[in-house]
């Protein structure tokens, strides 16, 4: 059986330090830095008039502080299933922003985000958590009513390949990055709790979702090995 939200969120309660380095994201994701920036860029580029940012699964809030420094001062609503990210993200970017400041705790399953929000929704490593078609359906659903016309959604995460020869040889690589990042026991360590908690789906399912629950446009990013950064712009009406 896959970790519960329980087992997640108590998971991350520990491990609240190693969520807190904007300059080197975390480590066990490829080019982590790389796609928090384009995130950024493209957010600010997509969105330049935004006033509202939402982060889904904050974290330590890296992403929101990146994209801070090229749209300053948005009001900022975090969520994130655990307490001690969600303390740390309220308490770094409170430092950031001369905006309001709102932090949530609870699972993005279950948060009602209302309608038209929000200009920007970042999220980062977080989705793969959803199990189900309909979990995804609902979460993107959520996230597209969310958003403002022209605003515009961000996403980092861990994807799998379509193509189970393609998935092998991607998981493959991935294993070799995290050998060479420190040993095989680190590798073994990453493979065990992603198989333990993850359902990843891959980035042409997210990218069709997309489009079908109505959003007008959508790109790539960046995407090497298994992860993948892309996102979507909602139309203005």
């Amino acid at each position: 059986m896959k970790s519960s939200v329980d087992d997640i969120r108590r998971r991350f309660d520990a491990d609240v330090e190693r969520f807190s380095n904007l300059e080197t994201g975390q480590s066990a994701t490829i080019d982590a830095p790389l796609a928090m920036t384009l995130v950024a860029q493209t957010a600010a580029a997509t969105t330049p008039h935004a006033r509202h940012v939402l982060d889904v699964g904050c974290g330590a809030g890296n992403y929101t502080l990146k994209l801070l420094q090229h749209i300053p001062n948005l009001d900022v609503t975090l969520i994130d299933l655990s307490r001690p990210m969600l303390d740390r993200a309220t308490e770094r970017v409170s430092r950031a922003t001369s905006g309001t400041v709102t932090a949530l705790q609870g699972d993005i399953r279950e948060v009602e985000l209302g309608e038209g929000r929000f200009d920007i929704v970042v999220a980062a490593a977080v989705l793969h958590h959803l199990r189900t078609d309909g979990e995804w359906r609902s979460v993107f659903t959520a996230i597209y009513r969310a958003l403002r016309p022209g605003g515009s959604v961000w996403v980092f995460d861990l994807v799998e390949s379509s193509i189970p020869a393609v998935q092998r040889l991607m998981w493959n690589r991935y294993g070799e990055y995290l050998s060479a990042l420190k040993d095989e026991v680190y590798r073994d360590h990453v493979f065990a709790y992603v198989e333990q908690e993850d359902t990843p789906r891959p980035l042409t399912f997210q990218l069709d979702l997309l489009r079908d629950v109505g959003f007008a446009q959508v790109d790539v990013l960046h995407k090497n090995v298994c992860f993948a950064a892309f996102g979507a712009v909602k139309a203005v009406v």
